[in-house]
């Protein structure tokens, strides 16, 4: 929970700083390209071949391709649609994918995870409803496939990760490489190398992305998801939400509404508790029946 939290505060400034000074004005593949290089750099010294087996390296790879790079793609593009407080409005829907997702792998239904995803979904819903422009439908659907790769990646790593006796920290570079292989192509086929960053704002914004949003981030929003129940990893995906338009309010002065920024919060907040009740009562119920 303590990993989840953290990257939390470092995602919710993400959100402003792409939609504010990087969308339309730097190319969405290069910026998903830089971000993940940078991240593959820090990472890369940390790799011990020996220890992993290929498969699981090939495994790390593609989930870091689906997580990262793909979702990339549809995220910066998803910017050129939408306002910041509409991405943060679309991407509630996570959590309900990741309970769904998990849930299909293990071949069973588990309503409370469900239901706790649907809470979070609409404490954040709460906190941003708003008129949509024109361009909805393209950048619903845009952050509805970052979304999906999202929530994907997060609940293959968990598994990955939950059956093996790797080092996530030496084995994390693979993640990284799989995403930049992704980016890197995404750039060299669709990428207009005349909206390059020109400006140092521009390029120290891409250095912390890399550096502590990608690099530090997912590290440790990965290693949290090993560590919590796939009902709190889904609620705490929407812990962002709130976080994310109090950053744009407070430093960027987007107007909001404070009270529907509590009430929405709240709800948020009483998903994590509802998550963490029905697991206790699940591992009693248990205990019980082994006795």
């Amino acid at each position: 929970m303590l990993h989840l939290s953290l990257v939390t505060a470092l995602w919710a400034f993400s959100f402003s700083l792409i939609g504010v000074y990087l969308a339309g004005q730097v190319d969405s593949w290069f910026a998903a390209m830089s971000r993940v290089f940078i991240a593959t750099l820090i990472f890369l010294p940390f790799i011990k071949v020996g220890q992993v087996p290929l498969q699981t390296a090939l495994r790390l790879m593609l989930i870091g391709a689906i997580q990262i790079g793909v979702m990339y793609g549809f995220y910066y593009h998803s910017f050129l649609f939408l306002s910041v407080p509409e991405v943060l409005l679309f991407t509630v829907m996570t959590p309900v994918y990741i309970a769904l997702i998990n849930d299909f792998l293990n071949k069973r239904f588990q309503a409370h995870h469900i239901l706790v995803a649907l809470i979070a979904t609409l404490g954040a819903i709460t906190i941003r409803y708003e008129q949509i422009n024109e361009k909805f439908w393209v950048g619903l659907c845009l952050v509805q496939g970052a979304n999906l790769c999202f929530a994907l990646g997060q609940v293959l790593y968990k598994r990955l990760i939950q059956h093996s006796s790797i080092s996530q920290h030496s084995s994390f570079g693979f993640f990284f490489i799989g995403a930049l292989i992704v980016s890197g192509a995404g750039f060299m086929l669709f990428g207009d190398s005349n909206k390059l960053p020109t400006t140092t704002k521009q390029w120290g914004i891409l250095l912390y992305l890399g550096l502590v949003a990608s690099g530090l981030g997912y590290f440790l929003w990965n290693k949290g998801a090993t560590l919590v129940s796939v009902g709190t990893l889904a609620a705490m995906n929407n812990v962002l939400v709130p976080a994310g338009i109090l950053v744009n309010l407070v430093i960027w002065n987007r107007e909001t509404s404070l009270e529907k920024l509590a009430i929405g919060s709240v709800i948020i907040f009483f998903a994590l508790y509802l998550d963490r009740y029905f697991e206790a009562k699940h591992s009693k119920t248990q205990t019980f029946e082994n006795e």
